[in-house]
């Protein structure tokens, strides 16, 4: 059966307001009374689990205004994805430590740029670990929703994700099923490599409104489902059993037309619902930016659009959990355990 109310979870930490995976970001999120956070993961040189959107840092970190590191900048094949810049694997972690975190979108988040090298990078031990200690805190269960990013590309250059991810859950205590825990990526396989390690937690397969999970691609090539068949009915069909439910683009939700006009919500969320499954959705924010064009308002893309008129028909659907980067609106919006 569906949530009473969505799990509000703080996307990043609270990145509308501080620099995402920052310590402080995190720390707002948690007294702003979300459900859960997210945390994305990518591995060091060393093979540290650290808390980045990417593997490529130079968005989101001051790596490349330091000049010990200027000969680390190279070229990469990422997902099949051409990159330049810095990537964490390149680092050790005692080097990463020593980064700042960035605000990664200053011209919609001029406020939380405002803490640009104030911080330093995290690693996913410190995450777990001031989450377990906010719930002490405030005497409540806070979850943890664990992306983890670019299994297949680690495996690559030589590092069993699954494996770091095991050793490090059961190191902080959160691999028997103590603490709320979710586990979610792009690729499926990482999923099954988790769940046959015996971590108790949910399992969550991440669906982009297009392309093929680079997992299968690699595996089948041109062969390969795309998101999108894997949300519809025969898709979700085969997912009944092997994972716990999707988390969609709100894009595959609200089905908006060419006019940027909102024409869900789709059968998705009822389609996964009819099959055992939850259905969680990525992002919903507030600014313009992100809101379907018919939505947006004043006040250039960091405005505040009519967000809550995108939001009601998400949670009208039925949804199950959103992530949300503002999640004093979310909790307010969304409802709150707190």
């Amino acid at each position: 059966m569906p949530r009473r109310r969505p799990l509000v979870i703080g996307h990043r930490g609270a990145p509308g307001y501080r620099p995402e995976h920052s310590r402080s970001s995190y720390d707002l999120a948690l007294q702003m009374g979300v459900d859960a956070v997210e945390p994305d993961i990518v591995v060091s040189r060393d093979g540290v689990l650290v808390v980045r959107h990417e593997n490529e840092i130079s968005g989101t970190t001051d790596v490349a205004d330091r000049p010990e590191f200027a000969d680390r900048r190279t070229r990469k094949r990422v997902d099949g994805i051409e990159l330049t810049g810095w990537f964490t694997e390149d680092f050790t972690w005692e080097e990463l430590s020593t980064l700042r975190c960035r605000e990664r979108l200053p011209d919609v988040r001029p406020h939380s740029a405002t803490f640009d090298d104030r911080q330093p990078v995290l690693r996913l031990r410190d995450v777990l670990d001031l989450v377990r200690a906010g719930g002490l805190a405030q005497g409540r269960e806070i979850g943890v929703v664990l992306e983890v990013k670019h299994p297949t590309y680690f495996a690559s250059v030589g590092w069993d994700v699954a494996a770091l991810i095991e050793d490090e859950l059961r190191a902080a205590g959160w691999a028997d099923g103590e603490l709320p825990l979710i586990v979610e990526s792009f690729e499926s396989t990482l999923l099954q490599d988790v769940k046959q390690r015996g971590i108790r937690g949910s399992y969550i397969y991440l669906l982009e409104a297009s392309g093929s999970p680079f997992d299968l691609v690699a595996a089948r090539g041109a062969a390969a489902p795309t998101y999108r068949a894997t949300a519809a009915p025969a898709g979700l069909d085969a997912l009944a059993g092997l994972v716990d439910g999707i988390s969609v683009d709100k894009r595959m939700i609200l089905a908006p037309d060419k006019l940027g006009r909102i024409t869900g919500p789709s059968p998705v969320i009822a389609d996964a619902h009819a099959r055992g499954l939850r259905v969680f959705t990525w992002t919903c924010r507030p600014e313009n930016r992100f809101l379907v064009r018919s939505l947006r308002r004043g006040g250039g893309p960091g405005g505040y659009g009519d967000y809550e008129s995108e939001w009601a028909v998400i949670r009208d659907a039925g949804i199950d959990g959103v992530f949300v980067d503002h999640p004093d609106l979310g909790v307010d919006f969304f409802g709150s355990s707190v």
